[in-house]
């Protein structure tokens, strides 16, 4: 089992001229609310959005299934320095303006995965992130990667393909049975990650609907 590493860490966080910011800019938006008021508000917008999709990025649920392999799934460690911490979170990636959302999905899967998808399962509705700070957006797209036996190893375990990650892209990969998801989550955060909500609220559905399920609820 991995354990929190230490190496990353932000050493220093200082003001950034707007004109200096390469992949996010600011605005103030003027607005009316219900009543008629006018009324300002700030936000954040990322300058990646594509005109062919209009959607910043996907998150990938990737759906891991073959004989003797329970229903599992991906998730990735990163530092996110941001938060000045290690994140738990699906795979995902912004949206090439070449890209549709499946074939980012695809690759976005393989490169931080080395897992190869077979199909799309289904693709998610419009979904926002933080919508009282910033537009971003993104859609959950959900792939089936089947697992062969040559996939396993000697004791049963799936084998972790070659990623192909970019210059500076640190991920830790690890596959995790659904049914045991929301235990193994636990343990991360008691080991000082955090926990991406994309993750957190998927994991919150799975558990809510398997005690709905066994009459738990």
């Amino acid at each position: 089992m991995s354990t929190a590493p230490t190496k990353a860490s932000v050493t220093r966080s200082v003001d950034l001229p707007i004109e200096q910011a390469r992949w996010i800019t600011l605005k103030k938006i003027e607005w009316k609310d219900q009543e008629g008021k006018e009324r300002t508000w700030e936000m954040a917008e990322r300058k990646t959005r594509t005109a062919t999709t209009g959607v910043d990025a996907v998150a990938i649920l990737a759906l891991l299934s073959g004989p003797n392999v329970p229903l599992s799934t991906v998730i990735i460690e990163q530092f996110r320095p941001p938060v000045n911490a290690y994140a738990i979170e699906l795979p995902a990636g912004l949206i090439d303006p070449k890209d549709t959302l499946e074939s980012c999905a695809f690759r976005e899967l393989e490169e931080e995965t080395g897992f190869k998808a077979e199909s799309v399962v289904e693709v998610s509705p419009l979904m926002v992130c933080d919508p009282g700070m910033t537009s971003a957006n993104m859609k959950l797209i959900v792939l089936r990667v089947p697992i062969s036996e040559s996939d396993m190893d000697s004791s049963g375990s799936v084998v972790l393909p070659q990623q192909k990650l970019e210059d500076g892209e640190h991920i830790v990969r690890r596959v995790v049975e659904l049914s045991k998801l929301k235990g193994i989550i636990d343990d991360y955060t008691s080991r000082g990650f955090v926990v991406d909500a994309r993750l957190s609220h998927f994991i919150s559905g799975w558990e809510m609907a398997s005690r709905l399920q066994n009459g738990l609820l």
